[in-house]
C-alpha cells in the first residue's frame, strides 16, 4: 500500500472527510472538513468519491514525502506549494513520482488548504467517518493533528491518473466572501429592531481564539430585548449565538450540540464552506436572505458541483 511520510506536520494538519452526521442527539458534533466544497472538489480531481478522507491544513502547511508516488490535488487556499521545488498549481491534479517531496508554506489567501490523494487517506473510521474530532480526541489518526514522523496509508485508487483542473467559472463561484448570507435565527424576536440593525450594518473582526468549534467575533455588541433566559436546546451548524456579553459566536464543525444562548441568525448552507476559509483578524459582515433564497442558492451550488462544467480534462 502506498504511504505518505510526514516530515513537517504544519500548524494544525488533520485527517478530514465530510464528517459524521446524525449523532448530535448523543452529543457528537459532525466535525469533518471546515471547507467541505474544497474537499469535494479535490476528490473529484483525483477520481475519488467526494467523501474520501484528505488532509486539512490550517494557516501553515506541512512537508510530505511520497515514497511510492501518488496522484494528488490541492484545493482551498493557496499555501505556495512546491513539488521538489517546482510550483504546484491549486485546483489541478498532479502526478507525483516515487520519492518526491511536497512542501507547503504559510497561507497567502484564506485559512485552509486540502490535500487529496487518489485512493484517499486510509484510517480506521469512528462512527462511520475518518474525520478527526480534536476536542474529543477521536477519529482520524489517533484522534489528533499530525506529528513529525507519522506515516499515513493511502487507499487503493480505482482509476488511472488523468490530468484535471477546476473550471474558472467554478473557482469564481466558490471563492471567498467577506459577506456571509444568513437567515433569521429561532430567537430573532429576542432582539430589538435597533439591535438587528446594528448586527447587519456592523463589520466584525474574527477573534484570535476562534477554532473549529466556533468563531468568536469582535465588534458592536448586540443586546437582547429585556432580561430573558432560555432552556438549553439543540443547535445547528452555522448558528450565530449571542451570549450575555453581546459578542456573537458562529458555531462551527466541532460545535457543542446544545446551547443556552439565543441565536440571532444562521449562516446559510451555501456559505458554510466560506466560514472555513475565514482567518483570525479577518473582517466579515452579514446579509439577511429569505429561507427560499437560501434553498435556491444551495440547489444552484449542488447543481454546479454535479455538473460536467466543474472539472476540465
Amino acid at each position: 500500500m502506498n504511504t505518505i511520510h510526514v516530515r513537517v506536520p504544519g500548524l494544525l494538519t488533520t485527517v478530514q472527510d465530510l464528517g459524521r452526521r446524525g449523532f448530535g442527539p448523543i452529543g457528537v458534533s459532525p466535525s469533518g472538513a471546515a471547507d467541505p466544497i474544497s474537499l469535494r472538489v479535490g476528490n473529484r480531481l483525483v477520481a475519488n468519491e467526494e467523501s474520501a478522507a484528505g488532509l486539512e491544513m490550517m494557516l501553515l502547511g506541512g512537508t510530505f514525502v511520497f515514497p511510492q508516488g501518488a496522484a494528488l490535488a490541492l484545493t482551498g487556499s493557496d499555501f505556495g506549494a512546491t513539488l521538489d521545488d517546482v510550483r504546484v498549481n491549486l485546483g489541478a491534479s498532479v502526478q507525483v513520482r516515487p520519492g518526491q517531496t511536497l512542501r507547503l508554506g504559510p497561507t497567502t489567501s484564506g485559512a485552509r488548504c486540502y490535500l487529496c490523494v487518489q485512493g484517499g487517506i486510509a484510517v480506521k473510521p469512528f462512527l462511520g467517518s475518518a474525520s478527526t474530532h480534536i476536542l474529543s480526541g477521536l477519529g482520524g489518526l489517533e484522534g489528533r493533528p499530525l506529528r513529525k514522523g507519522d506515516v499515513l496509508r493511502i487507499g487503493r485508487g480505482s482509476k488511472r491518473y488523468r490530468g484535471r483542473k477546476v473550471a474558472q467559472r467554478a473557482s469564481e463561484n466558490f471563492s471567498r466572501r467577506s459577506v456571509l448570507r444568513v437567515t433569521p435565527g429561532p430567537q430573532v424576536d429576542w432582539f430589538s429592531d435597533s439591535s438587528l440593525r446594528t448586527f447587519y450594518r456592523s463589520t466584525y473582526r474574527v477573534g484570535e481564539q476562534s477554532n473549529r468549534m466556533g468563531l468568536r467575533l469582535e465588534g458592536a455588541a448586540i443586546s437582547q430585548r429585556g432580561a430573558r433566559e432560555m432552556i438549553t436546546e439543540g443547535v445547528s451548524l452555522g448558528a450565530i449565538q449571542v451570549p450575555a456579553g453581546g459578542s456573537p459566536i458562529i458555531l462551527f464543525v466541532e460545535q457543542q450540540t446544545t446551547g443556552g444562548y439565543p441565536k440571532i441568525a444562521n449562516v446559510i448552507s451555501a456559505d458554510l464552506h466560506r466560514v472555513g476559509q475565514i482567518r483570525p483578524r479577518d473582517e466579515i459582515r452579514f446579509e439577511q436572505v429569505t429561507f427560499e433564497a437560501a434553498r435556491s442558492l444551495l440547489i444552484d451550488q449542488e447543481k454546479l458541483l454535479a455538473s460536467r462544467e466543474l472539472i476540465v480534462e
